[in-house]
């Protein structure tokens, strides 16, 4: 219960200038927030708001279309980060708990096992490529992307970034 509190109280949500809600999280101590790509995509502005509801401009320092990955920077310091898994050696069956804001709402967690890992995922093109996708059972909605996917040890395996339904939502 400690863990979990700690790591929810360590996510944040990247916001674009027309409301568009997302998640992201803190990477190193310096300011660096990970998030995904199409959470910031067509932003003029970035506004993250801390647990605390301390409000930062962000700077897009990269991104990364293909794996659906952005890289953001706050002017802050002596900050909370997550953990990120070392040799993460996940398997289909391993439970994970997914960590985000869906729907606009704070704090929620969602658990379930992954289901597969590294999916080939058709192109605008329509051509496979190969992305390291995990695929798991976890609950995740609008406003669940660029938060962390968690292990059982806490750390990061991962960013919720899409979910393929019928509806567009679990």
């Amino acid at each position: 219960p400690d863990i979990l509190r700690e790591l929810l109280e360590q996510r944040e949500m990247p916001q674009q200038d027309h409301g568009s809600l997302g998640s992201g999280f803190i990477i190193s101590s310096d300011g660096y927030v990970l998030t995904n790509n199409h959470v910031i995509s067509e932003a003029d502005e970035i506004k993250i708001i801390m647990n605390d509801q301390r409000e930062f401009d962000a700077s897009l320092i990269g991104t990364d279309q293909r794996s659906d990955l952005a890289l953001l920077k706050i002017n802050a310091k002596d900050l909370p980060v997550l953990t990120l898994a070392k040799n993460e050696k996940l398997r289909v069956g391993q439970w994970v708990v997914a960590i985000g804001s869906p729907f606009g709402l704070d704090y929620s967690a969602s658990a379930g096992i992954v289901s597969a890992i590294g999916r080939s995922i058709p192109s605008e093109r329509h051509e496979n490529t190969y992305v390291p996708f995990i695929q798991t059972d976890v609950a995740i909605n609008p406003g669940n992307s660029g938060g962390p996917l968690f292990n059982m040890d806490g750390e990061v395996v991962g960013i919720n970034s899409q979910i393929y339904s019928p509806s567009g939502g679990s």
